[in-house]
């Protein structure tokens, strides 16, 4: 096999979830370097949207943001990285480079031996758009189903509600690791004022971006600690909301429609 070449891809994920690629980590030095995510964009071959949802999907999966982020319109948001995104991107590079030595290496002598070069975790695609890396911070079990408190930021937290049986299977305890997953639809928004006062997941936060539909709007919103939700809602109700860039919103979502992942 000599003088053959192996291209080999990484991409890193997180709890299943797909964290970074080539690609991504490209743009994230762009906006690293740029101090903009639409210039980083630009540069990178993105488009806006697709950059912002880059590094907030990188920032939600991280225990803390490898990104500090500031809308700014389509004229530009400014961004800075955090240390946790330079480890992010310097660990994205080292593995780069073991995994090209790999390729070369088996590219000049074959596989035997190399087996273990491609045992690599396999992630799932998932089609949430909310999706956190959390820690298990209370268990409350009741006849029927159990009652989980989730940690996914420092000082944030909301709850998910799963049944005995699969808080035995998932071995859900204080502690534990766990992907929580949201679907965009389940998330129902209100005016700050009115945010129901019962509901134990609540969020008050600021509306980033807006993409409308003939009938539908995705709004993204920042709910603070590099943390973003998204919600589709019907467009005329972002509009009694008067839901533009830079408003105020609070976004609830009931407990027992978080899905929990664990390894």
């Amino acid at each position: 096999m000599t003088g053959n070449k192996i291209n080999a891809l990484l991409a890193l994920h997180s709890e299943g979830r797909f964290l970074v690629g080539h690609e991504r980590v490209k743009l994230l030095e762009k906006v690293a370097e740029l101090g903009s995510i639409a210039k980083a964009a630009k540069a990178t071959g993105f488009s806006y949207k697709t950059a912002w949802d880059s590094v907030n999907a990188v920032n939600n999966l991280l225990p803390t943001p490898a990104f500090l982020t500031r809308p700014g319109g389509r004229s530009g948001g400014g961004a800075e990285v955090t240390e946790e995104g330079r480890r992010l991107i310097a660990t994205f590079h080292r593995l780069e480079e073991k995994l090209s030595r790999i390729s070369n290496l088996i590219a000049e002598e074959g596989l035997e031996g190399q087996e273990e070069a491609f045992l690599w975790t396999l992630g799932a695609r998932i089609s949430a758009r909310n999706v956190f890396q959390t820690e298990v911070s209370h268990v409350k079990r009741w006849p029927v189903d159990v009652e989980i408190t989730l940690k996914f930021a420092e000082g944030q937290k909301f709850l998910a509600i799963v049944t005995n049986e699969a808080a035995d299977d998932l071995e859900l305890a204080v502690g534990k690791k766990a992907l929580a997953l949201v679907k965009s639809s389940f998330i129902r928004l209100y005016a700050p004022q009115n945010a129901p006062r019962d509901d134990r997941n609540a969020f008050i936060g600021e509306v980033t971006d807006r993409t409308d539909a003939e009938r539908n709007t995705e709004i993204r919103l920042d709910i603070g600690h590099g943390k973003t939700l998204h919600a589709v809602v019907p467009r005329q109700t972002a509009e009694d909301l008067g839901l533009e860039v830079g408003a105020k919103a609070a976004a609830t979502f009931d407990p027992s429609q978080v899905i929990l992942a664990v390894n």
